[in-house]
């Protein structure tokens, strides 16, 4: 009996390494074939630094076992703290209200030109990716900006003012959780990757007016903190990434904390794990129409659809629609292949209590594929936000002066770009590595239990890391 154990044991560890060396074959191989980012000409060849970003992940995982050996991020504190004046939400409020205001505007009167209109740039460049990037740094200061939370408040304030007896609302669904949120996020990666008109400034303007409809009849039923907290797409993406701040807010008080020591507070409700592989499925799907082999799938994908009697455009949506599809479920099954692995080590739960336990380990990838698919859109075609704002109905003004400045190509090198991308997706990754060891300290009764389920999340940074840069490729 006791051989035979020793036996199962051993051939588990025996599969366990054929999948993680298998992850390290498949795909930095397709990255030392195109360079990353489309860079020709890099530091080092593709195929070395997919080797040594395993290597460092690996590495990461024996320290972490010898070091590591009690919950540190859990425990840990804010350090100082400073309110703000009163004047600040308020104030926020309305840069909120008068940004979404002038983009509104922009998309539905101004210019049908995309890149002289104010509006796709500043949805699909600021809004969508800056923000959530500017959010890891300086926390959740989205909430103060919100038009459709500030709209909510004053609308609730009008009634009170008017002497009426407020609203009640409704509790929200606990076992809906964040699932509203998660499907939206996916619904507007769709918008962005495959819709056809996501650069059209009308069509845009009236999504704005939709999507602000819908959060406001949210908030009216359930309230302003419930819906943001879980229903509201970007409110969640932002409040999610504000944990692995460094700067946390509580209302008007601000205080510092250590980087991703805010991540094991976040709470995991239903959905969680959603909104985590939406988001990193959506930025790998980026990638992956970009590259050369979707590129060569896409006209027969295409062809399917048109004889079926679609329209060209249809069929091509289709088409995109199927390739999020199948990056989405890449995504969330790779996700499940560390949980189930995890299962074995847990007594007494399922794969959706330990992966929504585990869901905020998610959260440095993500904010790494955002990093390393959009850092060069930001840096470079954020600069014409110059212009744009200057002349945001593309009719000629020249508000603040600013109407003819161009964008400098020249900032950013194909090495810095190349540089930016993968450091960002190994630290993304380690950092993952580091919040699955910490809370696995905290689920395991002993250390040495923790650590070989750890082996199973080693397997998903692995995986994640050779997808990423494997997207990157252009493959």
């Amino acid at each position: 009996m006791t051989s035979m154990l020793h036996r199962l044991r051993s051939g588990r560890r025996a599969g366990l390494a054929t999948l993680l060396i298998g992850l390290v074959l498949a795909l930095p191989d397709a990255a030392s074939a195109h360079g990353i980012g489309g860079a020709t000409d890099l530091p080092i060849p593709g195929w070395l630094f997919a080797w040594g970003a395993t290597a460092v992940l690996i590495l990461s995982f024996v320290a972490l076992g010898v070091l590591w050996p009690k919950a540190r991020l859990e425990a840990m504190g804010r350090r100082g703290s400073l309110t703000l004046p009163r004047f600040f939400d308020p104030l926020a409020a309305v840069v909120g209200l008068a940004l979404t205001v002038l983009v509104v505007v922009s998309a539905l009167a101004g210019t049908t030109d995309a890149a002289t209109n104010l509006a796709p740039t500043f949805v699909w460049v600021a809004f969508w990716v800056a923000v959530p990037l500017a959010t890891v740094v300086f926390g959740d200061f989205y909430t103060a900006l919100d038009p459709w939370r500030a709209i909510a408040r004053l609308a609730g304030a009008g009634s009170r003012a008017l002497g009426r007896a407020p609203r009640t609302v409704r509790p929200y669904p606990e076992h809906i959780g964040r699932w509203p949120a998660a499907v939206g996020l996916a619904l507007i990666g769709w918008m962005e990757l495959v819709w056809v008109r996501r650069d059209d400034p009308r069509a845009l303007g009236l999504v704005i007016l939709a999507y602000g409809a819908i959060q406001l009849a949210g908030m009216a039923r359930y309230g302003i903190v419930a819906w943001r907290r879980n229903a509201e797409p970007f409110a969640v993406y932002t409040h999610i990434l504000s944990h692995a701040a460094p700067v946390a807010a509580d209302g008007r008080r601000i205080s510092l904390r250590a980087p991703l020591s805010g991540l094991p507070a976040l709470a995991a409700v239903p959905g969680t794990v959603a909104v985590m592989c939406a988001l990193i499925g959506t930025t790998s799907y980026d990638g992956l129409s970009r590259g050369t082999l979707w590129t060569k799938a896409l006209p027969h994908v295409t062809s399917m659809g048109t004889s079926l009697g679609l329209s060209v455009r249809t069929a091509t949506e289709l088409a995109g629609t199927i390739g999020l599809l199948i990056a989405l479920a890449i995504v969330t099954g790779v996700y499940r292949i560390g949980v189930t692995g995890m299962r074995r080590m847990s007594r007494g739960t399922t794969n959706a209590a330990l992966g929504a336990r585990f869901a905020h380990t998610l959260v440095p990838i993500a904010v790494a594929y955002v990093v390393a698919h959009y850092f060069s859109l930001v840096a470079l075609q954020g600069q014409a936000l110059e212009s744009l704002f200057s002349d945001p109905l593309g009719d000629g003004a020249n508000i603040f002066g600013t109407a003819s400045a161009t964008i400098d190509y020249a900032v950013l090198s194909a090495g810095t770009i190349w540089a930016v991308q993968v450091i960002a997706l190994v630290a993304g990754h380690v950092g993952g590595l580091v919040l699955a060891h910490d809370r696995a300290l905290t689920t395991y009764d002993d250390h040495r239990r923790a650590m070989r389920s750890q082996r199973f999340m080693l397997v998903v940074m692995v995986g994640f890391t050779s997808l990423g840069l494997w997207l990157l490729s252009g493959a």
